[in-house]
């Protein structure tokens, strides 16, 4: 990842650009890691989403992404084992990974006030195939009734519409951390081989690639 003075002033001009041509300025991005905050952070957005800085396993995922709202009205209850400096919380029959601050009890103070901001009529749904994710998870994933979703994967699935391939992690059997540094000479997250400016613009948008 390039860090010369050239490099990071183009990266601001790209940032820059990216942020003009944004036109919903006000969405929920929902994900089970941290890629929804990487994208809401580069493009300046406040956080309307309570899972900023939260992570949930695909298994969890996929029932939460089945009654959001269901979930969205239980209370968080901590487990006492943090996993890899997580705090670990119980959201009825599913676990909530809470991170990024220092005391669990911040984690949660996070979570109630952007869990107000939430606006279930401008979501826009993340997954990657990690987290445990298996192949029949992605497609009920598919299936599920959200006009904007994507989940990203590390080989191609031309059988669902909401899958968009992330070159490079062939490999590895899973998609690698997409918010982290592409090796070049210019700073790009994996996560910018993806247009989600079009994305959250609502534009139709062309998930295969070749």
């Amino acid at each position: 990842m390039g860090n010369s003075i050239i490099a990071r002033a183009e990266h601001r001009l790209y940032i820059d650009n990216k942020r003009r041509k944004l036109k919903n300025k006000s969405p929920s991005i929902i994900a089970n890691n941290c890629n929804g905050g990487t994208i809401a952070h580069d493009l300046g957005l406040q956080f309307n989403s309570p899972l900023v800085n939260a992570g949930m396993y695909a298994e969890y995922y996929i029932k939460f992404l089945r009654d959001i709202e269901h979930y969205f009205n239980q209370q968080l209850k901590r487990i006492e084992d943090d996993k890899d400096g997580w705090f670990v919380a119980q959201c009825d029959d599913i676990q909530i990974l809470l991170g990024h601050t220092k005391t669990y009890e911040e984690s949660l103070a996070n979570w109630e006030r952007r869990k107000k901001r939430f606006n279930p009529d401008n979501m826009f749904i993340l997954f990657c195939d990690k987290m445990g994710c298996t192949y029949d998870q992605i497609a009920e994933f598919d299936s599920l009734p959200y006009a904007h979703k994507v989940i990203f994967t590390h080989k191609p699935y031309p059988e669902f519409k909401s899958a968009y391939y992330m070159k490079g992690f062939e490999n590895e059997g899973e998609v690698g951390v997409l918010s982290d540094w592409k090796p070049g000479f210019l700073k790009r997250r994996y996560l910018d081989d993806f247009d989600y400016v079009a994305f959250l613009n609502g534009e139709i948008y062309n998930f295969s690639r070749e």
